[in-house]
């Protein structure tokens, strides 16, 4: 790669790359090397931007973090509208692609990129606290506007609603069918009506 050319966007450049390998080849691929080679760029440019290949993770899952705190404001701005069940199977996919399923799995296999990323975020679990903390705020939401039961308990529904949906996507071949993800919520939800 030539020196002197000026990358567009090196860091979602760079993210991008990371993403691609990790779905390509799984955590354990995952490289400086692998990140600056699938990017098509000198090696150089990553450690230009980023303190360390670490620091680089870091910052890859907080901008995924980011993503999932937009969708939340997009989700509670939708309290009120629609149906809480359809509401919530339109918005949960998204949360599990293959590539934030693919950064959940890069987290949990690196101890120092969970390390940074809980001093980062206070999550205990990164990018899956994010998720449940998604759902709970909207939940919550509609529990302001008696949408949801006033007794409802968020605190368990929200991550229940979670780890249900993130089975769909980890045992199905590709994703699960159209009605899976609303099954899987309505059934949550029962308890919760009004």
């Amino acid at each position: 790669m030539p020196t002197g050319v000026a990358i567009r966007d090196p860091r979602g450049q760079l993210f991008d790359a990371a993403e691609r390998v990790l779905l390509r080849d799984g955590p354990a691929a995952l490289t400086s090397r692998a990140v600056t080679a699938e990017a098509g760029v000198a090696k150089g440019v990553l450690h230009r931007h980023f303190a360390d290949f670490d620091a680089f993770l870091a910052e890859l899952a907080l901008d995924r973090i980011a993503w999932i705190d937009r969708q939340a404001a997009d989700l509670r701005a939708a309290a009120g509208t629609g149906s809480v069940e359809n509401n919530l199977a339109a918005a949960l996919p998204g949360l599990f692609s293959p590539a934030v399923l693919a950064l959940v799995r890069l987290v949990i296999a690196r101890d120092e990129l969970r390390t940074r990323l809980r001093a980062a975020t206070g999550s205990r679990i990164p990018i899956v606290s994010e998720s449940a903390a998604m759902v709970s705020g909207y939940l919550a939401a509609e529990r302001d506007l008696g949408r949801i039961a006033a007794d409802a308990d968020i605190g368990t529904l929200a991550p229940m609603l979670i780890a249900s949906v993130h089975l769909l996507f980890t045992d199905a071949e590709g994703t699960p069918d159209d009605g899976a993800v609303t099954r899987v919520v309505s059934a949550a939800l029962a308890s919760a009506r009004p």
